[in-house]
């Protein structure tokens, strides 16, 4: 039982990672970038979704499937560190915001993802 609270407590101290990540279709050129509180499992879920053929995005949809995967360049462009008094602060929306739109000034054209 012990062992049961010892794992409880290890999951409540994780941190996924939280920033901004990016798809790019190779061929066009085209730059779709995202921000997300948990980067790993957004990027799953938008790579089941395009290999399901179910995105939400049917621009990014539609290159997918006319370049496939293996033409999209799929990447973690910044991690977004938690405070160092995380206690204070739980919601990182807003740092997200801003991080986001500093990205998106980084590419001539971009589309936010989601």
């Amino acid at each position: 039982m012990d062992r049961k609270k010892e794992l409880k407590a290890i999951y409540k101290e994780m941190k996924p990672d939280m920033g901004i990540y990016m798809y790019k279709c190779n061929p066009t050129g085209k730059i779709y970038i995202g921000a997300s509180q948990r980067l790993k499992a957004i990027m799953n879920r938008i790579n089941f979704q395009l290999e399901l053929g179910t995105f939400l995005n049917k621009t990014v949809q539609n290159d997918w499937n006319q370049y496939g995967k293996e033409n999209f360049t799929v990447k973690i462009l910044d991690i977004l560190e938690y405070n160092k008094d995380d206690n204070a602060k739980t919601d990182y929306a807003e740092d997200l915001k801003v991080l986001l739109a500093e990205w998106m000034e980084k590419f001539e054209e971009v589309e936010v993802i989601m």
